[in-house]
């Protein structure tokens, strides 16, 4: 198959795409290049079954392809957070455009949602019939709504028109090539782990996370696109293994063998005090459930991230 895959420069794109051509597809990449990196690409830029072209989701784009991967959209509050409306345009108008082309063509389409359209939820797991408790006009609401609007607009083209959806809700990924600078937890306690720098904590540490590796993502979000028409999600995709924040810097500064200290700094405003994805969907209907432990996944993260540090890249 022909493969669109848009942000294919960045984190999750490029792991993805990477696992496609592998696998024997052809992959399209669109990406803007506002998180996404040529880095990210460097090895599969050599591939002829690999295309990236520079281009932004929220204008059209039109292309014979077999389905869609619709991964666009900064994933970091860091990122998104700084341009708050653009991120907006990029999960509603992108997922416009993107299934404007999949509603042209007759083909089925992914959308890369989140956890974050659970907010700050007061239940635990979070499973897929849970609704959320999401402020609409916080500082988090760019990413959380407009997740949830792409999601609206997937199941009203699918009721609608009849597209083949998939709806994938990513929780907290972490693996070999994440930014130095994109501000999510497990690269910011490995850099300042190797650098001996304090490790900052939000808050008590107490809130905790899900971390799932970035091949054991990848092979459920793989597995959503080629599994039966009749599954449309949404989807939990990560690892229910609930950890803290705290638990977690101190288990890198082990890793790391380092020397940093840490501290805390205030929690910011609309930051979920808990997160843990009850997978019994994924697993039933996907037969997918991650394979990685939390500390083999670190120990393989910190080794890309010590590689890059001492290559300057």
């Amino acid at each position: 198959m022909r493969i669109l895959v848009t942000g294919g420069a960045g984190f999750l794109g490029s792991h993805i795409s990477r696992k496609l051509v592998e696998s024997g597809h052809e992959v399209l990449a669109l990406d803007n290049f506002y998180t996404g990196t040529k880095e990210n690409i460097e090895d599969l830029m050599k591939s002829s079954k690999f295309e990236v072209i520079r281009h932004d989701v929220t204008f059209p784009f039109f292309v014979e392809v077999d389905a869609i991967m619709n991964m666009a959209c900064p994933a970091s509050p860091l990122h998104y957070q700084k341009f708050p409306v653009q991120t907006t345009k990029t999960s509603v108008i992108g997922a416009i455009n993107m299934l404007g082309l999949a509603k042209r063509l007759g083909i089925p389409i992914l959308q890369a949602s989140t956890s974050e359209v659970y907010g700050d939820p007061i239940i635990s797991p979070q499973s897929e019939d849970y609704l959320g408790n999401v402020n609409p006009i916080g500082i988090r609401a760019c990413y959380d709504e407009g997740k949830r609007v792409a999601e609206t607009l997937f199941f009203d083209y699918h009721r609608q028109f009849g597209i083949e959806i998939k709806i994938a809700r990513i929780f907290n990924t972490y693996g070999p090539g994440m930014q130095f600078n994109d501000g999510r937890v497990v690269s910011n306690f490995i850099i300042q782990a190797l650098r001996g720098d304090d490790i900052t904590i939000y808050g008590d540490g107490n809130q905790t996370r899900s971390f799932c590796y970035v091949s054991d993502l990848v092979d459920g979000l793989i597995r959503l696109l080629f599994t039966t028409t009749n599954v449309t999600g949404p989807i939990n995709l990560g690892n229910p293994k609930e950890n803290t924040i705290q638990s977690l810097a101190e288990k890198i500064i082990t890793l790391t063998n380092s020397n940093s200290k840490i501290v805390s700094l205030p929690l910011p405003m609309d930051d979920p005090r808990q997160r843990r994805p009850d997978i019994s969907l994924a697993s039933k209907t996907l037969d997918w459930n991650p394979i990685v432990d939390l500390e083999d996944g670190i120990i393989r993260t910190i080794e890309d991230f010590r590689k890059r540090m001492l290559s300057g890249s």
